[in-house]
């Protein structure tokens, strides 16, 4: 009673003020800054990067400054490219694992496709124009038929971590592409990002464990066969090659 009362401290900030942990934003401000001749932008980002260290500011002829990204800074960023190739690495990983299960399954199995879906006109939009949206899925099979009603073409989306998920989900357009090029969708996600009900019933889900794919829950099933685009696309590529038979060389 009578007393004051302090401020919360700021996630990321130290006791003394400074800064303890980068945001996304201040990341992208150093790797700009170490790209660039330094010009600086005179804008808050850069008060909190001069004020933790990590930029430093550096006369000019003519009384003009640029900024230069100081060595702990530099640790800053080489700190964040192994966070980034480590990230891709575990979703290459998880990647290469569906597309050897889809083989496995009797599947043929595409990686790194970009295939176009045509959308309906957005909500409340009369007699407007077929939408095309890109989309490239991490996983693109059929079954390996001479019967185009038995190809049942499915796609795999896979997520390491959680902001990717989320920002996927954010992006309605995105997913809806998805779902038009295949008739069965799936989210392949790492395991702990997130619980199954978080994402749409509309996807089926699989989680990643380190020695095994969990079924969570299985994709809605509806009748698709690839239309002359993604036919198109499909002969551009070359399906993955059979996984290694284990047992070949006993033979």
């Amino acid at each position: 009673p009578g007393g004051f009362l302090l401020p919360a401290r700021r996630r990321g900030w130290r006791d003394d003020g400074g800064m303890s942990t980068p945001t996304r934003v201040h990341l992208q401000r150093l790797r700009q800054l170490w790209r660039s001749a330094g010009w600086p932008s005179h804008d808050l980002i850069e008060v909190e990067l001069l004020a933790a260290g990590w930029v430093e500011r550096l006369p000019e002829p003519g009384g003009h400054e640029r900024l230069r990204v100081t060595d702990a800074g530099v640790a800053l960023l080489a700190a964040s490219l192994d966070r980034n190739r480590a990230a891709r690495d575990a979703h290459e990983q998880l990647v290469a694992r569906v597309a050897t299960e889809m083989q496995r399954a009797g599947r043929l199995a595409w990686r790194g496709l970009t295939l176009r879906a045509g959308l309906p006109p957005a909500e409340g939009e009369e007699g407007g124009k077929t939408r095309w949206v890109n989309a490239m899925p991490d996983v693109y099979s059929i079954r390996h038929s001479t019967v185009e009603d038995y190809l049942e073409p499915a796609i795999h989306e896979v997520k390491v971590s959680r902001a990717d998920l989320l920002g996927e989900l954010r992006r309605p357009a995105k997913s809806a592409a998805y779902r038009a090029l295949c008739g069965q969708c799936w989210f392949v996600i790492q395991a702990g990002i997130a619980e199954p009900d978080e994402i749409p019933p509309e996807y089926g889900v699989l989680i990643g464990h380190a020695s095994h794919l969990e079924l969570a829950r299985p994709a809605p099933k509806r009748a698709c066969k690839p239309d002359f685009a993604t036919w198109m696309a499909l002969a551009r590529a070359v399906p993955l090659a059979p996984p290694e038979d284990p047992q070949a060389d006993l033979a």
